[in-house]
């Protein structure tokens, strides 16, 4: 798997933020549409049924902020030895009928993310409601590259840019 902005890439599947595990929550994109992941929260919709998708409360900072912050949490688990989970964001998953909201973990290192790799990421996941990009070419990228781990960030960013067309 591998993580380009918000999304977390495999061969199968993208998951908005870090996938999950066991019952934690999370928000799943595939060719068939939108899911969100939880215990007593799956939901399900078709690509057609989505009119938006759009996260919240994302850890955003820039280059020398974000290092800053890595520095000091990594001090803070050596001296006091408790670690974190990666920071949470939620997701909001809406249609005609509804909008659902879904809590998801952060995937990128430090749990904190870019400007740049944010922005581009809110247009994708635009685009790919409003049917102006496909699902199936992250997912084709994932199977060709996703084994390879994660991308340099400029890389990243030209992913993200080709995908919704930016």
């Amino acid at each position: 798997m591998a993580m380009v902005g918000l999304f977390w890439i495999g061969e199968d599947s993208v998951y908005v933020g870090a996938e999950p595990t066991g019952a934690a929550c999370g928000v799943r994109l595939s060719e068939d549409g939108v899911e969100t992941l939880g215990a007593g929260r799956g939901r399900f919709w078709t690509w057609d049924e989505v009119v938006r998708i759009e996260p919240h409360d994302v850890p955003v900072r820039s280059g020398v902020r974000r290092l800053a912050s890595m520095a000091f949490d990594a001090a803070l688990v050596v001296v006091t030895g408790d670690g974190e989970l990666p920071p949470p964001f939620c997701v909001d998953v809406t249609t005609a009928e509804e909008t659902v909201r879904a809590d998801v973990l952060a995937a990128v290192a430090g749990g904190i993310y870019l400007p740049s790799e944010y922005e581009l990421s809110v247009t994708l996941l635009q685009r790919l409601a409003e049917g102006g990009a496909e699902i199936g070419d992250l997912l084709a990228w994932g199977r060709d590259h996703a084994a390879e781990g994660t991308p340099p960030r400029e890389e990243r960013e030209a992913l993200l840019r080709k995908w919704a067309g930016a």
